[in-house]
């Protein structure tokens, strides 16, 4: 790990003592969904030293996801977004361990790629089914986990909170995401990026010919970011000052 030069993360060793970064040059992170939040969530992961890391998105970038998504450019329009955020984390650290997934997972591959182990779980899916069913086989694996709910239509980061799922509240999607979760017996013991900033529903629209989705929302870029860092400082620093 320590073969590429020590320079381009001594401000974080300087940050949080040789020790946190040691812990995260020896860390594993699952980053499943590379839109606008988990693009930013692998960056700042890769950024802050973590070793080894799984991406997973079956999606290609396209030209709408250049408002918000950090792999999205007018030259990587079509291209795989697992592909192309992984020569952007290649090209921050060339001595990543990186393992790059090129699906839309779910049911069975989905526990096949959890029970590779983690020391940390990013949940940035953003359709409901694959979501729920990766938090709950992630926590029945025992991994700990951060889920980001939803980013779209909100514009103040201000409001943007790190809680317990059973803490998040005037978020559609947490509403939803919990009393799925409620169902299958969990009802806590893990942490999610969430908003309760208001919505205007006016800016909710159904979409046509889109996988996995039936309705988008106007975003702003700074939103999805927001909460791709947020879900980053839980990993790291959950990870560096254990």
């Amino acid at each position: 790990m320590r073969a590429d030069s020590e320079e381009w993360y001594a401000r974080t060793e300087m940050a949080l003592g040789r020790q946190a970064v040691d812990r995260l040059n020896s860390s594993s992170v699952l980053v499943v969904g590379l839109g606008g939040v988990g693009g930013f969530a692998a960056e700042m992961v890769c950024r802050a030293g973590v070793g080894r890391m799984t991406i997973v998105d079956g999606d290609v970038v396209n030209i709408t996801n250049r408002n918000r998504q950090i792999v999205a450019l007018r030259s990587t329009g079509g291209i795989a977004k697992a592909d192309a955020m992984g020569n952007r984390l290649l090209d921050i650290n060339a001595s990543l361990n990186l393992t790059i997934i090129d699906e839309f997972i779910r049911d069975e591959r989905m526990i096949e790629i959890l029970e590779t182990g983690y020391d940390y779980v990013v949940d940035a899916i953003d359709t409901l089914s694959p979501k729920v069913f990766l938090i709950k086989h992630t926590l029945s694996l025992g991994m700990p986990l951060v889920s980001s709910m939803g980013a779209g239509g909100r514009i103040d980061p201000l409001q943007v909170k790190i809680s317990d799922i059973s803490e998040s509240y005037n978020c559609t999607l947490a509403r939803i995401v919990r009393k799925r979760l409620h169902r299958l017996g969990v009802r806590s013991g893990f942490k999610v990026v969430w908003s309760p900033e208001e919505i205007d529903k006016s800016k909710v629209v159904e979409v046509e010919g889109e996988q996995n989705r039936a309705s988008a929302v106007g975003t702003v870029p700074y939103m999805p970011a927001a909460f791709g860092i947020a879900c980053a400082s839980v990993v790291i620093r959950d990870l560096a000052l254990l």
